[in-house]
């Protein structure tokens, strides 16, 4: 019988649900988590429509933690959910979120996710500084350093109900935005953007943005993340230099705590460096002619 919530340390519960899409996907489940049913409602939303459906129809228990995981959470970061209950239930009862986010490279070497997503993106930075301006009035987007407690891909969290409450508000701001279809923004969030050999609506790409807005913008939350260096990257060409990839963190957290601009200054000056580095190696690395 599958067990709905686990102890975690100082006596909080822990659910953690996991999406599915299809009969397809549903195999692909971990018997540890919580199977949430998304099959035939609106694949333009990706995850934030089962999620929001849940917190909007869920009195949550102030006393759990709530994750909501992809079908690919395994896959993607090597973790069953064995070993993700076992760091839950080492962590100390104060935080508010707990990370498990993959891809290290893709957090180290930016300055902040918008960064990441606006590289692999192009076009959507028009679309990140009107939303953020809506939801985080104040940021700017292009200037916020994350380091690795900030920076969560795919939304693979778990968190307080507090925690939850704000994040669907900001995202609801959004939502409403995008579903009333009478703004520029509306039609920015709902426009095509690229996503590895297809499409998928921008709006997915900011909402999946806000835990990490959230996080840097609002230092107030507690985080702690599994170790991220432990974690799979994804395979950009400045994946194999982790130590370099760490350092460029470190820098970028002692930005944070001390507000002193050398610190990204430096940052930019070993990105670079970096960058410079593994681009040659990968050049000599790829087949002559």
């Amino acid at each position: 019988m599958l067990e709905l919530s686990k102890p975690s340390s100082g006596g909080r519960s822990v659910e953690i649900r996991q999406i599915y899409y299809s009969d397809e996907t549903r195999l692909q489940l971990d018997p540890g988590f919580i199977p949430l049913d998304n099959r035939g409602e609106r694949p333009d939303w990706r995850e934030y429509w089962p999620i929001r459906k849940f917190l909007l129809g869920h009195a949550l228990d102030e006393n759990t933690l709530y994750g909501f995981f992809s079908p690919k959470f395994g896959q993607k970061t090597t973790l069953h959910s064995t070993a993700v209950n076992a760091f839950i239930a080492s962590v100390q009862s104060g935080a508010d979120v707990i990370a498990f986010s993959p891809f290290f490279d893709q957090s180290a070497v930016y300055l902040n996710t918008f960064e990441q997503a606006a590289t692999n993106q192009p076009g959507i930075w028009p679309i990140f500084e009107q939303s953020v301006a809506l939801i985080a009035p104040g940021v700017d987007p292009h200037a916020l350093p994350m380091d690795s407690r900030h920076s969560i891909f795919c939304n693979y969290f778990v968190a307080t109900p507090a925690f939850w409450r704000r994040w669907l508000e900001k995202c609801e701001m959004l939502f409403a935005i995008a579903e009333t279809g009478n703004s520029a923004l509306s039609g920015q969030l709902n426009a095509p953007a690229v996503y590895g050999r297809g499409f998928v609506p921008s709006k997915v790409f900011i909402i999946e943005r806000v835990v990490s807005l959230l996080l840097a913008a609002e230092p107030h939350w507690r985080v702690k993340q599994y170790d991220p260096i432990q974690l799979p990257m994804s395979g950009s060409m400045v994946s194999p230099y982790p130590v370099d990839l760490s350092v460029l963190d470190a820098l970028k957290t002692a930005a944070i705590e001390t507000g002193r601009a050398s610190y990204l200054q430096i940052f930019l000056q070993i990105r670079e460096t970096l960058i410079q580095t593994a681009r040659r190696a990968r050049n000599a690395a790829a087949p002559q002619a």
